[in-house]
């Protein structure tokens, strides 16, 4: 039995058999996409307002130090949903809808989050963005999601059109749909649905909901500009723009909690809340002190704004400075639902860390993969990797390597690569070995995992 799993005795019945009720709770995975580090207001950050994130945040454990696998969309949410780095499981960079300009394939034999849940008895859905394939055996049906609403590819060209290239992406579980409104809203809306429908059944849900905001095109409803625009005189109509995208979606976000409140099922569900990258620097994100921003293998592009509340298990207030990827949240959900990861993963739990207990003692290599094409990337990769306060970055293929003392140096201004051979070479050798890893053919001699 896990940590957490267990059964309560509710009554003793007429016949002298006990009857139990499973505590193992619901689970809430909020993912946006291409929030800014600093695009909340629980860092303080003065020209935007987002209660309800705030909410979560204040319920729980906020993490300072929780990074995306990938400063891009597909290769961040196939580590999520694998526990795995994401070129281990062929999503190096993001999949797109035309072949030449297409970077993943998502291994049909990874086994993903919803169908271990499936293990312990979960119903699962996704709501939103999936963004990990565009047909069979690669949608959400086929990867162990029992319901899916919402939108199969990446990037929407109009919020409200709901088209990519003039293609339509909406989906209900496998049918095409082509309803009416603002995405964010009909996310919202159906995840509102999904969870009032949930009270009626006995399982524990895992919602999935990803929302495609605040990516762009940044489009929010007037209203919400309108308001933005009254509140801070002095912020530009580009910044302007992006903060009314985000409070919109922060007031989703709070009316899927709300449901979950009158519903009766809020004390007994976990809500966690992340990005999938930085923020994008050109919409006029804020990344807070941190350099650059999406597409990035610096600190912007990668570290997130994430927090987790759980009633009654996760003290509220409290703050957690552990470094977590993504992919950690797979073992970590597996934990709390009882059930264990068969297959070979990289990441790791931190339930422990969750639940007030010591974090764990390690000085795991932490390694970021990003391929792309264009004329910057060619089709190559670019790369991160941090061991301990060491940082080893290429940020583009074609770029030199740098090092970074994150410690001594966390804005990444002084690239210390000449003064530490020794170093250099140590991070460069552990990288070459999870490059030949990720690029392993059918005639390689496999390398073994350390």
């Amino acid at each position: 039995m896990s940590l957490i799993k267990k059964l309560l005795v509710i009554c003793l019945m007429g016949n002298g058999v006990v009857a139990y009720a499973q505590s193992t709770p619901n689970i809430l995975l909020i993912l946006t996409d291409d929030q800014g580090y600093h695009d909340v207001s629980y860092y303080g950050t003065e020209d935007i307002q987002t209660p309800n994130i705030d909410a979560i945040t204040a319920s729980g454990m906020r993490f300072d130090n929780f990074y995306a696998n990938c400063p891009v969309c597909s290769p961040t949410r196939a580590a999520l949903l694998t526990g795995r780095y994401q070129d281990h499981v062929g999503v190096p960079g993001v999949i797109r809808t035309y072949p030449n300009n297409n970077w993943g394939y998502l291994d049909p034999q990874a086994i993903l989050l919803p169908r271990k849940l499936k293990e312990a008895g979960y119903h699962t859905a996704i709501v939103g963005k999936w963004h990990l394939g565009l047909e069979s055996p690669n949608i959400p049906n086929d990867r162990g999601f029992d319901y899916f609403h919402g939108w199969l590819g990446d990037m929407m060209d109009d919020y409200w059109a709901h088209r990519r290239h003039d293609l339509n992406y909406m989906r209900h579980n496998n049918e095409v749909i082509d309803p009416k409104g603002h995405a964010t809203d009909l996310f919202t809306q159906w995840s509102v649905d999904y969870i009032k429908n949930q009270a009626k059944d006995s399982k524990p849900f895992f919602l999935y909901l990803a929302y495609n905001a605040p990516h762009f095109p940044v489009q929010p409803p007037a209203d919400w500009l309108e308001r933005v625009k009254k509140r801070e005189p002095n912020i530009t109509d580009k910044r302007a723009s992006l903060v009314a995208f985000i409070e919109h979606l922060d007031d989703g976000i709070g009316r899927v909690i709300q449901a979950l409140k009158e519903s009766g099922q809020y004390d007994n569900t976990l809500i966690i809340f992340s990005s999938d990258n930085g923020g994008h620097l050109p919409s006029e994100a804020n990344n807070g002190p941190l350099r650059d921003g999406k597409q990035s293998m610096y600190e912007g592009g990668l570290k997130v704004p994430t927090s987790i509340g759980w009633t009654g298990k996760i003290k509220p207030g409290t703050v957690s400075t552990q470094i977590n990827l993504s992919m950690d949240l797979y073992p970590t959900l597996l934990e709390v639902a009882g059930v264990k990861a068969n297959e070979p993963i990289e990441s790791r739990s931190f339930l422990s860390t969750l639940l007030g207990g010591p974090p764990p003692v390690e000085n795991r290599a932490m390694y970021f993969t990003r391929r792309e094409g264009g004329a910057d990337y060619g089709g190559l990769s670019s790369y991160a990797l941090r061991l301990g306060d060491w940082k080893l970055i290429q940020n583009k293929p074609y770029q030199p390597l740098e090092l970074y003392n994150m410690k001594e140096d966390p804005k990444e201004q002084t690239n210390v690569i000449e003064e530490n051979p020794d170093v250099y070479k140590k991070l460069n050798a552990l990288l070459m070995e999870h490059i030949q890893r990720g690029g392993q053919v059918p005639w390689q001699k496999p390398i073994p995992n350390k």
